[in-house]
């Protein structure tokens, strides 16, 4: 794995990161060094917080003519690499952040704990293992799934004051907690991320899907865009990584680095 951006005295040397992890530089087709996950972590860390302050992240994939998933599912899009930053990204956050058509669709489960993280998370103040946090206004979700009945943390759900009852009550009988993040029937995305800050959960990462993403970007939350861009194109008329409403003026971000394997990008971006 090649690191193209920030450019460093190290960047001529930092080449492969090969089947086991990924770390401050990302490679070509040749070979190389591999990445330590430290070295991953390093290159993902959330920036320093204050007391009461939070960080929202997105890991998004798209592929080069700009859908954000093929057949319904982000999978056909990523890489090996990917997949381990994927992993990182989480390891990393306090809590995932993810709608309910994505857990339908990409069939989540609950987050594992990592032994190659847990001495960062301990000494982060964090539990073994990220909460799932569940975006729904109906809670027309399946409660006997794995990630409801077998959390490592108890998964969390996010609704407006106006859900179903029954579905409230279903969710809580499952073992999920809800949490109340909007006046009417749906989530506010401020509302979402200012709850969750409150209970602690302050490294923040959503893994869309693109209708949740969007949500974010158009309430001006978004502080982070780790984007992988696959070098695939679809056609097709596939969502791109971000829908719903669009803003009056485009949010602006600025790179903050590009690695690269295997001719995927895998960038992040800070809004500016």
């Amino acid at each position: 794995m090649r690191r193209l951006l920030p450019v460093t005295d190290m960047t001529a040397h930092e080449t492969t990161v090969g089947g086991t992890a990924a770390g401050p530089a990302a490679g070509g087709a040749g070979g190389g060094r591999e990445w330590s996950l430290d070295e991953l972590a390093d290159a993902y860390a959330y920036p320093e917080l204050s007391s009461e302050g939070s960080w929202l992240r997105a890991n998004m994939v798209s592929s080069l003519d700009g859908a954000g998933q093929h057949d319904g599912r982000s999978q056909p899009l990523s890489s090996e690499t990917d997949m381990r930053i994927f992993g990182t990204l989480r390891a990393l956050a306090d809590v995932v952040v993810v709608g309910a058509e994505t857990v339908r669709l990409e069939g989540y489960r609950p987050a594992r704990a990592r032994e190659a993280f847990a001495d960062r998370r301990t000494a982060a103040g964090q539990g073994p293992a990220p909460v799932i946090a569940v975006v729904s206004a109906s809670l027309a979700l399946d409660f006997s799934l794995p990630l409801f009945t077998e959390p490592l943390v108890p998964t969390l759900v996010l609704t407006g004051a106006a859900a179903p009852p029954e579905r409230v009550a279903a969710a809580r009988a499952a073992g999920a907690e809800v949490l109340v993040a909007g006046d009417g029937a749906g989530v506010e995305p401020a509302r979402a991320t200012a709850v969750l800050a409150a209970r602690g959960l302050r490294r923040q990462l959503t893994e869309g899907g693109p209708r949740l993403l969007g949500q974010f970007v158009a309430a001006d939350v978004l502080d982070e865009l780790c984007l992988t861009l696959s070098p695939t194109m679809t056609a097709g008329d596939a969502q791109r990584i971000a829908g719903g409403p669009g803003v009056a003026v485009p949010t602006r971000f600025s790179v903050a680095s590009v690695l690269e394997r295997d001719g995927f990008l895998f960038t992040r971006y800070l809004r500016i």
